[in-house]
């Protein structure tokens, strides 16, 4: 009886590595982009009160509560050097006083918000806002720093507290002072 006999592996049925063939999986993995889209909200939303109005104005606080509106105001700014800015382009006093009658023109129902350092003198906030009323605008605001919101109240004019009368104390005795010798 001559024969071979198979070596195992040598055949398909007995062999112990068998190839598998891949498929693609259809399926999309989503929670990379997930992760990305909402780091990336969260940096919007951090950076995006930051990028208001970039003249640095140190705004007095008030208690008065924020004003609404539809559109987007303009904002005459004086800083604390006593320089006038539109927006973030700054203008001499005369120089604003054209340029706000040419946007008056086109836009006569636009809101002014005027900021101004509270180190700035009265008189010069006054002259701006003198300005920017003879340019014909008539919504004018004056802009704020909230005193609440900060949790400071110092350097704000509060509306009283209804006053309610004071109940009567006993008088605190003096200490006395020490007798000196002589």
């Amino acid at each position: 009886m001559s024969g071979v006999i198979p070596a195992p592996g040598a055949n398909s049925s007995g062999s112990k590595f068998k190839r598998r063939s891949y498929s693609p999986i259809a399926d999309i993995n989503v929670t990379p982009l997930v992760d990305v889209m909402l780091v990336l909200l969260i940096i919007f939303m951090v950076t995006a009160p930051l990028l208001q109005v970039g003249v640095p104005v140190d705004l007095p606080k008030t208690s008065a509560s924020q004003v609404g509106g539809k559109d987007e105001p303009m904002v005459v700014s004086v800083n604390s050097q006593g320089e006038v800015f539109l927006g973030e382009t700054k203008y001499d006093v005369a120089e604003l006083g054209a340029k706000l009658k040419a946007i008056h023109e086109e836009k006569p129902d636009q809101r002014v918000f005027m900021r101004g350092d509270k180190s700035v003198d009265y008189g010069k906030m006054m002259e701006v806002m003198g300005v920017v009323i003879d340019s014909g605008f008539r919504q004018l605001g004056l802009l704020g720093e909230q005193a609440q919101a900060l949790g400071k109240g110092g350097g704000t004019v509060s509306p009283a507290a209804p006053a309610q009368p004071a109940a009567p104390r006993a008088p605190t005795p003096q200490p006395q002072a020490p007798a000196q010798r002589r």
